[in-house]
């Protein structure tokens, strides 16, 4: 199969579940992700790299509420450039890092990426997508009542969400092919994008664009050999969590439709990741890959993880 990727990490590629966060355990998160990256580097692959950013942006959101008396606080769009600055920051010196580890040489460059969403876009009238930590109740109790939209998290606790438009247009298009065409890593649309919306002038709106569906845009423009998404768990599966759990491997479009049609993948986990895989597959007739970091080179091999193909 063709050599140029892209990928989309999850976000325990950067902060796992019940870490405090601080800058170093984030730093090792993500240089353990680019000992991950270098094995593809060493077999061939070109890659380009986009990451999730929920934990991190809902983190910024809280400093600036704590701090609002003394600083004047950041609209959403402005605290989501914050997170791709600092974690692109992070990607870059682990990445090079790595590489000089290995005997490697190659550039690596961390684009701030805007990306296009429409104004109108229902999205902005039902917020969806989860950010910052997990709550009890009674701490997600305080948060409403600060004015705040806070769901239910796929039975782990609560957490913030905030609007998540679809992803229309990456703004630094051009640039991050030419970056790749001269044979840089590139780290792009960090945390889905900073989403902008486009009239007379160019305008930050705040919302959180889903990273798994601004990589697919990333990966259909740029023309990749296949688009992977890395996660936590080592391959979809349906009936989650039940007696009757199964994973898929191999999979065609039609058939993991009909699992979506079932309703076996919900919006705040599963789902926009293999509506993502499946616009990628639709829109270039070629492969999707939805796998665990741990695997993601005999994910890229057809070894292991969801491979969801045309036909």
């Amino acid at each position: 199969m063709g050599k140029f990727v892209v990928i989309a990490l999850g976000g325990n590629a950067i902060l796992q579940p019940k870490q405090k966060g601080t800058a170093e355990t984030q730093y090792q998160n993500i240089y353990a992700t680019c000992e991950h990256i270098a094995t593809l580097l060493k077999s061939g692959y070109k890659v380009l790299l986009t990451h999730g950013n929920g934990p991190q942006v809902g983190n910024i959101l809280l400093q600036q509420d704590e701090a609002k008396e003394v600083v004047a606080p950041m609209p959403l769009d402005v605290c989501g450039s914050m997170s791709q600055g600092f974690i692109g920051y992070m990607f870059q010196r682990a990445m090079r890092n790595v590489l000089k580890k290995n005997n490697m040489e190659k550039e690596v460059t961390t684009l701030v990426t805007q990306v296009k969403v429409d104004k109108n876009d229902p999205a902005f009238k039902n917020p969806t997508k989860p950010i910052g930590p997990f709550y009890s109740e009674d701490e997600a109790k305080k948060l409403i009542s600060k004015g705040y939209d806070m769901v239910e998290d796929s039975g782990r606790g609560w957490r913030r969400v905030v609007p998540s438009p679809n992803p229309i247009g990456v703004m630094e298009e051009k640039s991050i092919l030419q970056l790749i065409e001269n044979d840089n890593l590139v780290i792009a649309s960090g945390g889905g994008g900073i989403p902008v919306v486009e009239g007379e002038t160019l305008e930050g709106i705040e919302a959180v664009i889903d990273k798994d569906l601004a990589g697919q845009r990333l990966a259909m423009d740029a023309k990749a050999d296949s688009f992977v998404i890395l996660t936590d768990v080592d391959h979809v599966y349906i009936n989650f969590n039940t007696p009757e759990q199964k994973k898929l491997g191999k999979i065609t479009v039609a058939e993991i439709e009909k699992y979506v049609d079932e309703g076996h993948f919900k919006a705040g986990s599963m789902g926009p990741k293999v509506e993502a895989a499946l616009r990628f597959v639709k829109a270039t007739d070629q492969p999707a890959i939805i796998a665990s970091l741990n695997s993601v080179l005999d994910a890229l091999e057809h070894k292991s993880g969801t491979i969801i193909v045309p036909e």
